[in-house]
């Protein structure tokens, strides 16, 4: 991590950090790749930016991809101002409360949430957030999701980290709440709920459909052991012009959107297992198996499932996540990309990919 004094009145920080990933992957539908034994090539590039200056801190991230994977964009980026040492509030492209956070998940490929915009989503708003010794309450408020062309009726761009609404549809005016409780005062037992709502406006009616989450969570963290458990309801009510189904919403992401049903639950629960290793080239090893169950509840629709057996091994400043991904009627697991997340395909099989990210924090 670098360190600079900008300069010495009233002490002005700035910390700069990041990653250097490399991924190799080997995928059970891709017969070409099959034959060659896997690929193994450029993940991302990634700077942090951390700094504060007279109470107000800095807190971004920068990412760049391949072309193929949406080239570069940033993460999340906020002001932020610590009101004393359990309350703060941040604006800009902000962490959305919602769920077990950071990550609902262990391995590398996050799970179910993440691919409908329900894990690790960041739109620009404000929040605050109150971290008490047994109760943390955590609110927002989202005027959009990232705005990049300001256009009159111009469709939101999928060029981005988390998954958003795009296509026809925007998202505007979310508000977000989340209580999480401590039961035994210690970070081992957190009992969360958290809810959203937002409107949804459509470029061609002109008018304001909205949508809706909530979740019940659960974790338990030991210095061995970390358990996660979540369910969640969402739903999507577009107004969108006549002809046009209501049945699906379009969410994009690195590039690409994709469609996803406009009413379903989410199941996933996550269990992993830490053993210290502190020998020169390994610090620590962690065990983990992610699973998820999405459940449709348009007629005809196929659901989807995703899980993830993997190890992460820790050396130091190296991260190494091998992990064997299986996926059912999942976009980014062996299916057509276009609409697992919806409609899906009642002849699908299980698909898996076996994946090694390795990267370099710094």
């Amino acid at each position: 991590m670098l360190f600079t004094k900008l300069n010495a009145q009233e002490d002005p920080e700035l910390s700069v950090g990041g990653a250097l990933r490399f991924n190799y992957n080997y995928s059970s539908w891709k017969e070409g790749q099959k034959n060659r034994g896997g690929d193994f090539g450029y993940d991302l590039f990634r700077l942090n930016v951390n700094g504060s200056y007279q109470g107000i801190y800095i807190d971004a991230e920068y990412r760049f991809y391949s072309r193929g994977f949406g080239g570069d964009f940033l993460k999340h980026g906020v002001f932020g101002y610590n009101i004393d040492e359990k309350r703060k509030v941040e604006v800009g492209l902000a962490k959305v409360p919602f769920g077990i956070e950071r990550y609902n998940s262990h391995n590398f490929f996050l799970n179910l949430p993440y691919y409908v915009g329900l894990e690790d989503d960041h739109d620009m708003g404000i929040t605050y957030t109150y971290n008490g010794d047994r109760f943390e309450y955590h609110f927002g408020f989202f005027k959009n999701a990232e705005e990049l062309r300001f256009g009159s009726n111009t469709e939101a761009s999928s060029l981005r980290y988390s998954y958003d609404i795009v296509g026809r549809n925007k998202e505007i005016n979310q508000v977000n709440g989340k209580i999480l409780f401590k039961p035994d005062n210690t970070p081992k037992h957190k009992i969360g709920a958290s809810a959203k709502y937002g409107g949804l406006y459509n470029l061609d009616t002109e008018e304001n459909g909205d949508r809706y989450a909530f979740a019940v969570h659960y974790e338990y963290k030991t210095e061995d052991w970390f358990i996660k458990a979540q369910a969640l309801k969402a739903g999507f009510n577009p107004e969108n012009a006549q002809g046009q189904t209501r049945n699906i919403i379009k969410m994009g992401a690195y590039g690409v959107p994709y469609e996803v049903a406009s009413n379903f639950e989410i199941y996933n629960v996550g269990i992993s297992r830490i053993f210290e290793a502190d020998t020169r080239l390994v610090k620590h090893i962690e065990l983990y198996n992610d699973f998820g169950f999405m459940n449709k509840r348009t007629p005809g629709f196929e659901n989807s499932f995703m899980n993830v057996t993997g190890i992460l091994i820790n050396s130091g400043f190296i991260y190494t996540y091998i992990d064997y991904a299986a996926g059912y009627n999942h976009s980014w697991l062996g299916g057509n990309f276009e609409d697992d997340f919806a409609a899906g395909n009642p002849d699908a099989k299980w698909e898996a990919r076996f994946n090694i990210n390795v990267g370099y924090y710094f």
